[in-house]
């Protein structure tokens, strides 16, 4: 198993439909995060990756985001392989999310 790539328009459905139940990891460092971030989401880095791991949701689907959708792939990867079902990595990351939304 895999990650999937996931639109903005993509990711914007799938939250209109499940709500809150779509976990959002955002790991671009944290001033980055400050200025601006996807509602909801959580800014994962190496110092909490192993608690976020612990207490997040596996059967949820986990959305990776960073800044343009490069590096949120080999981490949505990871991610598949600690456990999660459902990954995917917002293709053009944070960047399309803000243009998309501005």
């Amino acid at each position: 198993m895999s990650f999937k790539h996931l639109s903005v328009n993509e990711l914007i459905h799938l939250r209109a439909e499940l709500g809150d139940s779509v976990q959002i990891a955002d790991i671009r460092d944290p001033q980055s995060f400050a200025n601006g971030h996807i509602d909801g989401s959580v800014n994962l880095s190496n110092d909490n990756l192993a608690r976020f791991i612990a207490e997040a949701d596996m059967d949820k689907p986990l959305v990776v985001v960073c800044y343009h959708g490069i590096s949120s792939q080999s981490a949505a990867g990871y991610l598949v392989e600690q456990g999660f079902d459902a990954v995917y990595s917002l293709d053009g990351g944070y960047s399309a999310w803000d243009q998309a939304n501005h």
